[in-house]
């Protein structure tokens, strides 16, 4: 068997964004090509630096080039609320739609057993080593009301109850099943300031 032509690989290689399909990705290859060759270096430059240079932050898990990402460098950000997040596209959406001060923690996905994710490999120890040793005053739970994202707010409350921390839940405006990244900002802006308190500390 022939290995694939360069122009194969190239439209193989687009399909690994999320959406793009074969169709998709062979007129993305066309159009590079055709037209816009120093647009395709350049993009090719830039995904070899970030895939090489763009990790997680020490703190909070977020992606950054540095140790520490730009809002938990940020002396100016309020330690007392900590915010939990599923993916660093919904830090972006909530910075860009409210005027939220605080810190973030990003588990990078949502408990789902049947794909093998659990507590562990979303980072929930460390979230409850901080729960310990440094709780905020406020625990504002922001994951999307899917059947996935519902049972890891859940997961979350039970953690900020057994640390006697108070916990808030985004609720009003999101609709059930969406997903915070395609929900617009004023959507996201009144949620994020409807939050409510789900349990009080014991």
């Amino acid at each position: 068997m022939q290995p694939a032509s360069l122009l194969g690989q190239l439209i193989e290689a687009l399909r690994c964004l999320p959406g793009v399909g074969p169709k998709s990705a062979q007129r993305m290859a066309f159009h590079l090509l055709e037209r816009n060759r120093a647009g395709g270096m350049h993009l090719a430059q830039t995904l070899q630096v970030a895939m090489e240079r763009i990790g997680r932050c020490s703190v909070c898990r977020d992606l950054t080039e540095n140790s520490l990402c730009r809002i938990c460098s940020d002396e100016k950000r309020n330690p007392a609320q900590l915010c939990v997040v599923e993916s660093p596209s919904d830090v972006l959406a909530i910075e860009q739609a409210t005027g939220y001060q605080g810190r973030y923690f990003v588990l990078m996905g949502r408990l789902s057993p049947l794909d093998g994710i659990g507590p562990a490999q979303l980072g929930l120890d460390e979230l409850a080593a901080k729960l310990r040793d440094d709780p905020p005053a406020e625990l504002i739970i922001a994951t999307n009301p899917t059947v996935e994202g519902e049972a890891t707010a859940y997961y979350l409350q039970r953690m900020a109850q057994k640390s006697g921390v108070r916990a808030s839940r985004i609720t009003h405006g999101v609709p059930l099943g969406g997903e915070l990244e395609y929900t617009d900002q004023s959507t996201i802006a009144h949620a994020f300031s409807s939050r409510q308190y789900i349990q009080d500390p014991s």
